[in-house]
């Protein structure tokens, strides 16, 4: 059982990820698609009750925003996996203007300003670090 936590800000590609690494393996929740933090909170239940893998794809920026999904997923015996994608503010701003539903860019700054690296001791079993490179993305370990 796993649970995979995504952070970074708008258009960094976390969506994305998911995507190419996670789709035919674990159930995606993400704001975006469930709207309200009631139907978030019953979904990643309803995976913890059944022992599902999951991904939640938000910008997830501070510790307290992480630990309401990282208690509930180690309380229930999942191991815990963190990727932090390392801002790139210009081209998220420059990815966001080819989206459909584009994020204002105060939106964005708004998250960089809020966003806290994460460590092992807020209760993760392991993190990496996520660049976009040239042709997809480049993990690193986590130092």
């Amino acid at each position: 059982m796993e649970a995979v936590i995504l952070m970074g800000i708008q258009a960094s590609g976390k969506s994305t990820f998911y995507h190419e690494r996670f789709f035919d393996t674990h159930l995606r929740i993400s704001l975006d698609l469930v709207r309200t933090r009631r139907r978030e909170r019953l979904l990643m239940e309803a995976c913890i009750e059944a022992g599902q893998r999951f991904v939640i794809d938000n910008t997830n920026p501070t510790v307290a925003e992480r630990a309401r999904y990282l208690a509930p997923a180690r309380a229930a015996g999942f191991r815990t996996i963190g990727y932090f994608f390392q801002p790139d503010p210009k081209g998220s701003v420059r990815r966001n203007a080819g989206r459909p539903r584009q994020v204002p860019a105060s939106g964005i700054f708004g998250t960089l300003k809020r966003l806290e690296r994460p460590t092992l001791a807020e209760g993760f079993d392991d993190l990496h670090l996520v660049r976009i490179a040239e042709g997809g993305f480049a993990i690193h370990a986590w130092e």
